[in-house]
C-alpha cells in the first residue's frame, strides 16, 4: 500500500470513490458534482482542497479529501477532513489509519493546531475506529448547513 498526493488525472478515480462513499452513507441523491468540477477545486489555479490516494498494487482503494480551516480559539489553521473512504474489501488492513496519520503528520509539519472531521451518528464502526485512534467525539456539537435553495434564499434576504 502506498499513499500519494492526488494529481491531475486522478479526478475520475476520486469521484468514483466519492460515489462509493455516498452509497455507503445512503446519500447518493446528494451527489450532484462531477469529476470536472472536482478537478477545478483540486488542481485549478485557486485549488481549495487536497486529496491523498491510497493504492494497493497500483489501484486506488481509498482516499482522504481535506482542506485548511481556522480555529479562532487557537488562532491557528487546521486541517478539516471532508471525506475518508476505504473500499470494504480493504478495510481492516491499516489503510484508514495510515490516511489519518498522514493528515496528522501534514498538520504538524505545517504548524497547524488540529485535525478535525465529522462522523454520522449511526456509523458506529467509524466512531469506534476514530476513538481507537485517539479522536475525541465532540458531544454537544451539531453540524449546521445551508445549501441549495436555502443558501440562495438566505443570501437574498435583507437585514431585518
Amino acid at each position: 500500500m502506498i499513499l500519494r498526493p492526488a494529481c491531475p488525472g486522478d479526478e475520475e478515480t476520486i469521484f468514483g470513490l466519492i460515489c462509493e462513499l455516498a452509497e455507503y452513507e445512503k446519500l447518493t441523491d446528494a451527489v450532484t458534482g462531477n469529476p470536472e468540477r472536482l478537478a477545478v477545486h483540486l488542481f485549478g489555479p485557486e485549488a481549495f482542497v487536497e486529496a491523498v490516494i491510497a493504492e494497493v498494487e497500483g489501484v486506488a482503494v481509498g482516499f482522504a479529501l481535506f482542506f485548511r480551516n481556522f480555529s479562532t480559539f487557537l488562532s491557528t489553521p487546521g486541517i478539516y477532513l471532508e471525506d475518508l473512504y476505504v473500499q470494504p474489501a480493504f478495510r481492516g488492513h491499516g489503510i484508514g489509519k495510515a490516511l489519518i496519520m498522514h493528515l496528522a503528520q501534514l498538520a504538524v509539519a505545517r504548524g497547524y493546531g488540529r485535525l478535525e472531521w465529522s462522523v454520522l451518528t449511526w456509523n458506529t464502526p467509524a466512531i469506534g475506529f476514530y476513538e481507537y485512534l485517539g479522536a475525541e467525539i465532540l458531544e454537544g456539537w451539531r453540524g449546521c448547513r445551508v445549501s441549495g435553495d436555502q443558501l440562495i434564499n438566505l443570501a437574498q434576504k435583507s437585514s431585518e
